[in-house]
């Protein structure tokens, strides 16, 4: 299988490094529907929405034929990933991320999407110990589910050039 004759694309990792983007432009060009957890996950300005709702709305989502579904909610990583053809996994250094929380805060692509309404941009700690720690608690999860789900394709992308390969025509 190729990214260009997957049906159901996973894209999930660290915060700050570039998913909601790749997301966007990997659905124009596939024109499969997308969505972003986040605008699911969160109400207006940053509340959480209740979980059990939270998980109706993604096994709404993962249940549609095709999809690009863009986020973390590891809690429900195995839903989505047994669920999908392909797993792009964005695994870039830890500096590279906190780089590109700043950069989203200061220029925000209008056409992305992927917040509820009034959930701007912002920084927190809580949001900078996840992306530290993110790796350290996905690691073990990845593997099993690599072992468990040999069907989908996994991709894991830990810097520009691998993601340059990826998106290359």
């Amino acid at each position: 299988m190729t990214i260009a004759t997957a049906k159901r694309v996973m894209i999930f990792g660290k915060p700050g490094a570039g998913k909601s983007t790749f997301a966007l432009k990997l659905h124009k060009e596939l024109l499969l529907p997308l969505y972003h957890l986040d605008r699911h996950f969160f109400t207006h300005r940053w509340t959480k929405r209740n979980y059990d709702d939270f998980m109706r709305i993604q096994h709404e989502l993962i249940n549609q034929e095709a999809w690009i579904i863009d986020g973390n909610c590891t809690r429900s990583l195995e839903k989505r990933y047994r669920a999908a053809d392909l797993c792009i996994y964005f695994n870039y250094p830890r500096w590279r991320c906190l780089l590109g929380i700043f950069k989203r805060l200061v220029y925000k692509d209008k056409e992305i999407q992927d917040r509820a309404q009034d959930c701007y941009e912002k920084i927190t700690w809580e949001l900078i110990s996840y992306l530290w720690t993110f790796e350290i608690r996905v690691h073990d999860a990845i593997a099993n589910l690599r072992i468990l789900y040999p069907h989908v394709q996994f991709i894991e992308v830990r810097n520009q050039q691998d993601l340059d390969k990826l998106i290359k025509p």
